[in-house]
């Protein structure tokens, strides 16, 4: 990012700090605002089980006193407790309009010299995994286990045309990019919020329950009708509204939380979708303290948390490292937004590694299970202009 970049607040539209980002930045952008960070002005590195919140707290009231203008970090949180978060106190940081529908995007494709795929797991030992956590479940041992898998490619991606494909396509949504070493990048579009919170507002907005969308709209409408009254679905979805309800209980009053899902839309999925609002009561829990008490949520683990958690160590077969994570930011009042890492990609220099799970509950079927999985994965390679690669 040149020198030439200033402090111009709101101002900005979204449109202007995409064509300003650099690889060296990280970004974050929704409906509310987006972000455009650059330079390290301290970084954390810590677990979140080992005091993370301690820790932002601590250096966003340092930043303040040293007359940082508006501290605030940025980052990512990986799906594991016990793996280093990364999260930046960044040297500038612009602020800018959020998202609308008039991003333009790059009509030519970005990615070259795609080489090996491999999938991790293929789908015979994905869907033999999805029968032992439906045996589980007829056991008793949990009521719902996520279970993923991962796509690496050999390709050069080009980040900036990717994040305005991503953008472009998920106006509604999250979209992100965090440097995460020299080499590495997150990058991804969120359909989910994990929680947001401004002032004493609290939101958190589980997505659960999904189905792959069609190209047909008669077809279209009738999946989302379905998806809309599955007995199925909608069980998988209360189950992550009441486990954010009650996460929040302790920390809101005035806590909203719909009696049925709606329906919520993405280029590539149907999902059941809930808004669940409260009022903070305590205005020191900041918007990073009070995701972390959500994370990680049956949406992206399972129910009960521990049982689904040694089941998907036991079974996946590879680390999700940020996948399933929560991205975002928070800044020195606590205020922030955080959206689940997910429909993501980790870049490297001439890789990337692509990430999409699906929910088990009783009565999911292995094979729809993959399907959905390869529905998720399709964000990304559309955006990257690599679709035929789920066929390689």
């Amino acid at each position: 990012m040149n020198d030439r970049i200033r402090e111009l607040g709101i101002a900005l539209r979204a449109n202007d700090l995409l064509s300003q980002y650099q690889s060296s930045a990280t970004l974050f952008a929704s409906r509310r605002q987006t972000l455009l960070a650059d330079g390290v002005r301290a970084e954390l590195s810590v677990c979140a089980d080992n005091h993370l919140v301690e820790a932002a707290t601590t250096l966003l009231s340092q930043a303040r006193r040293d007359g940082v203008r508006e501290p605030r970090l940025l980052g990512a949180v990986p799906f594991r407790s016990d793996a280093s978060a990364r999260l930046i106190l960044p040297a500038r940081c612009l602020v800018g309009q959020g998202v609308d529908d008039t991003i333009s995007p790059i009509a030519a494709p970005m990615t070259q010299c795609v080489g090996k795929t491999q999938m991790m797991p293929p789908l015979g030992s994905y869907q033999h995994n999805v029968a032992r956590a439906l045996g589980s479940i007829a056991a008793q041992d949990f009521e719902k286990v996520v279970l993923s898998r991962a796509l690496a490619l050999q390709a050069k991606v080009d980040i900036p045309s990717l994040l305005r494909r991503l953008v472009s396509r998920n106006a509604h949504g999250y979209t992100f990019a965090v440097n995460l070493d020299q080499h590495r990048y997150l990058v991804g579009a969120s359909p989910e919020l994990l929680l947001s919170r401004y002032g004493r507002e609290v939101i958190s907005q589980p997505l659960a329950g999904s189905i792959p969308r069609s190209a047909d709209p008669i077809e279209d409408a009738k999946r989302a009708e379905g998806l809309l009254h599955s007995a199925k679905d909608r069980h998988e979805h209360a189950l992550v509204v009441d486990a954010v309800a009650d996460s929040l209980r302790p920390y809101c009053e005035n806590l909203h939380v719909p009696a049925a899902p709606s329906l919520h839309a993405t280029p590539t999925m149907w999902h059941l979708g809930t808004k669940v609002c409260g009022d903070l009561i305590d205005p020191t829990h900041s918007s990073l303290a009070l995701a972390l008490a959500l994370h990680p949520t049956p949406a992206v683990c399972g129910f009960p948390t521990n049982a689904a958690r040694d089941f998907i160590a036991a079974v996946e077969g590879f680390d999700r490292g940020y996948f399933a994570g929560l991205v975002g930011w928070c800044d020195a009042e606590g205020d922030g937004e955080w959206a689940v890492t997910i429909r993501c990609a980790e870049i490297g220099v001439d890789s990337a590694t692509l990430y999409a799970g699906a929910g088990i509950v009783a009565g999911s079927e292995p094979e729809l299970e993959f399907a959905e999985t390869s529905a998720k994965l399709r964000t990304m390679l559309l955006a990257m202009g690599l679709e035929a690669a789920l066929e390689a």
